[in-house]
C-alpha cells in the first residue's frame, strides 16, 4: 500500500455542463453570472448544445475519468475514495464537499480538469474552491498544473502519431486551445508572466518534436465577449484558410487545450473547423484528446502521491518533460489574477 497521509480523498473539480435541453439556459446563466448578459444571447449560444440533444459530453467524460481514477487506485494499491463536483452545475462543489466532510473526510486532493494556468482554467477554479469549503472543516490541496507531465504530454504524441501514420504526406499541424482575452494570458502565472501561451507552446514543441514534425502552429478556438477586447489569435477557421492559401491540402488538428471531448471540440473543432476544412478542400483530422488513456490516468495517482509526500515534509520527485520545470504546488497571491474579481482564491 502507498503512503498516502495526510490525503484522505480526492476531489475531481470540473466546469459541469447541461445533461438535457432545458437545463441549457440555466447553465449559461450559471457561468455568465454578473456579466450581463442578455438571455436572448445565452439562448443562441445554447444552440451549441441544442444540435447535441441539449446534453454536454463533458459530465459523461468525467464520469469515465472519475471511473478510470477509482480503477486505477484500487489496482495500485492506493486507498483513497474519488468523489467529483463541478463549478457550474450539477454535482456542484458546495454539495460534493458536504458529503465528502460527512464521510469523515478532512484532507482532500483536488484534481482539477485544466492543465494550464490562466484566470478561467486555474484561479477561477481556486476562487469556487474558497467559497464552497467556507465554513467546512476541510483543506483542500489543489494539486499542480500538469501541462508538462508525462502522463499528459504522452497521450496527446500518441494520439498525434496514430493521427500522422494515416494522414497523406504534408499533413500540417495545427494546435489548438481555447482563446481568452490578452490581458488574462499577461496575467496568467503572474503579473506579465504570459505563462498560458507559453505552457501551451512548449506541449506544442514537445509533441512536435517527438513525432519528429517540426513544423506547426498553435491557434485557438470559442472566442467570446466584446470585439473591443483583444483576445488571443489566430482563430483556428482564420488560419486554415490562411493555410489552403498558402498551398496546404491536410491538416491535423490538436486539441491541447482540452483533457477530454468538451463541446469546444465537438463544436468548435469537429463541427465548425470541420465544415471550413470541408468548404476550402483540406483533408481534416481531428487529433484525439488524452480523456481516459492508461498515462493520464496514471498521472493523477502519481500527483496524489507526489503532494501527499510533500504535505509529509518529504521531497518527492516531480514528473515533467521539456525545458519548463514543473508548476509549483501553491500558486503565488499574484497569480493569474483578474482585475475584475475581488474574490479569495485557494492557496
Amino acid at each position: 500500500m502507498h503512503d498516502t497521509a495526510p490525503l484522505d480523498a480526492i476531489l475531481l473539480v470540473s466546469f459541469g455542463g447541461p445533461e438535457h435541453a432545458d437545463e441549457v439556459v440555466p447553465f449559461l446563466e450559471n457561468v455568465t453570472r454578473g456579466k450581463g448578459i442578455p438571455k436572448e444571447r445565452l439562448v443562441e449560444v445554447g444552440e451549441h448544445y441544442f444540435g447535441f440533444g441539449g446534453r454536454s459530453p463533458i459530465n459523461d467524460a468525467n464520469r469515465a475519468l472519475m471511473a478510470g481514477i477509482q480503477a486505477d487506485l484500487a489496482e495500485n494499491g492506493v486507498d483513497l475514495p474519488v468523489y467529483w463536483g463541478n463549478r457550474n452545475w450539477d454535482p456542484y462543489l458546495r454539495e460534493t464537499l458536504e458529503q465528502m466532510v460527512a464521510d469523515g473526510h478532512r484532507e482532500i486532493a483536488c484534481f482539477v480538469t485544466s492543465a494550464y494556468s490562466s484566470y478561467s482554467g486555474c484561479r477561477q477554479y481556486r476562487e469556487d474552491l474558497f467559497e464552497a469549503s467556507e465554513g467546512l472543516d476541510v483543506r483542500l490541496h489543489r494539486l499542480r498544473h500538469y501541462f508538462n507531465h508525462p502522463g499528459f504530454v504522452e497521450p496527446v504524441t500518441d494520439a498525434v502519431r496514430a493521427a500522422l501514420d494515416a494522414a497523406p504526406d504534408g499533413t500540417r499541424l495545427v494546435f489548438v486551445t481555447h482563446s481568452i482575452p490578452d490581458t488574462m494570458n499577461e496575467a496568467s502565472g503572474g503579473p506579465g508572466a504570459f505563462a498560458y501561451e507559453r505552457q501551451h507552446r512548449e506541449v506544442a514543441r514537445l509533441v512536435s518534436d517527438a513525432v519528429g514534425h517540426a513544423e506547426h502552429d498553435l491557434v485557438y478556438c470559442s472566442r467570446s465577449g466584446p470585439p473591443q477586447v483583444p483576445w488571443l489569435e489566430p482563430d483556428v477557421n482564420d488560419h486554415l484558410e490562411k493555410l489552403s492559401a498558402q498551398g496546404v491540402t491536410s491538416v491535423a488538428v490538436v486539441p491541447i487545450g482540452f483533457i477530454s471531448d468538451h463541446m469546444e471540440v465537438v463544436y468548435d473543432l469537429d463541427t465548425e473547423a470541420s465544415a471550413t476544412a470541408a468548404e476550402l478542400g483540406l483533408t481534416y483530422v481531428r487529433v484525439g484528446t488524452p480523456d481516459t488513456a492508461d498515462a493520464f490516468i496514471a498521472m493523477v495517482r502519481d500527483l496524489v502521491l507526489e503532494r501527499a509526500a510533500a504535505l509529509r515534509g518529504e521531497d518527492p520527485d516531480r514528473a515533467t518533460l521539456g525545458d519548463m520545470p514543473p508548476w509549483a504546488d501553491h500558486c503565488a497571491a499574484d497569480c493569474c489574477l483578474n482585475a475584475r474579481s475581488t474574490r479569495t482564491a485557494l492557496a
